[in-house]
C-alpha cells in the first residue's frame, strides 16, 4: 500500500490537505525545493512512498485554467545548449510518469514579464519555480513523483495578485489530493 508525502513551496498551497498525510514545505525556487525534498526523503523509509508535489502554476498560453497533471519538467533558466557545448548533459527536461501531456517550465524566475512569458510558451504551457527540483531529487533517490499544478495566473502582472489567488488553489489541489489516496 503506497504511502505519500505532499510537497509544495509554501504552506498555503498544501492547506487543505487530508489529515494524516505529512506535508514538506520547501521555501520558494529550485534549489529550496531540491533541498527540503531531499532531506525528507533522506529521512523516511522510501519503499512505498509517492511524492504529490502540489502547488499554484502561471498559465503560459491562453485560455489555460484549472488543474494539471505535467508530464515534463523543463528547467527554464539554464543555459543548457552552453552546457552541452562543454561536453556535459544539462538535463533541462525531466520526465514524470502519469502526466496528462502537459509542459511545465520550472525556474527560479517569478514571470510576469511578457516578453518572457512568449518565449517560455513556446516550449512549455505552464510556470512554477519549483517542480524541477521536487521531480530532480525524487529521480535521484527512485521515488515516484506526481505533479499536481492549479493555475492561479497567468503569468503576467496578475501573478502579483498571487497571495489573493493561492487559498482558491489550495481548495482545489486538497481535493485533488484527498481522491487521489482514498
Amino acid at each position: 500500500m503506497a504511502e505519500y508525502l505532499v510537497v509544495s513551496a509554501v504552506a498555503g498551497e498544501a492547506r487543505y490537505a487530508p489529515e494524516g498525510i505529512p506535508v514538506v514545505v520547501t521555501g520558494v525556487g529550485k534549489t529550496a525545493a531540491a533541498v527540503a525534498t531531499a532531506r525528507a526523503l533522506g529521512e523516511r523509509d522510501t519503499t512505498d512512498l509517492v511524492v504529490l508535489n502540489v502547488g499554484t502554476t502561471g498559465a503560459l498560453r491562453h485560455g489555460m485554467v484549472g488543474l494539471y497533471l505535467p508530464s515534463q519538467v523543463i528547467n527554464h533558466d539554464i543555459n543548457a545548449d552552453a552546457v552541452r557545448a562543454l561536453g556535459l548533459d544539462p538535463r533541462e527536461t525531466l520526465q514524470v510518469e502519469g502526466g496528462d501531456g502537459t509542459v511545465l517550465a520550472s525556474g527560479d524566475v517569478f514571470v510576469t514579464d511578457p516578453v518572457i512569458r512568449a518565449r517560455l510558451a513556446e516550449r512549455a504551457h505552464l510556470v512554477d519555480m519549483e517542480a524541477y527540483g521536487v521531480v530532480y531529487a525524487c529521480q535521484q533517490y527512485g521515488v515516484p513523483v506526481r505533479v499536481v499544478k492549479h493555475v492561479s495566473d497567468s503569468a503576467d502582472e496578475s501573478a502579483l495578485d498571487w497571495p489573493a489567488l493561492v487559498d482558491a488553489s489550495a481548495k482545489v489541489l486538497g481535493e485533488w489530493v484527498t481522491a487521489y489516496v482514498s
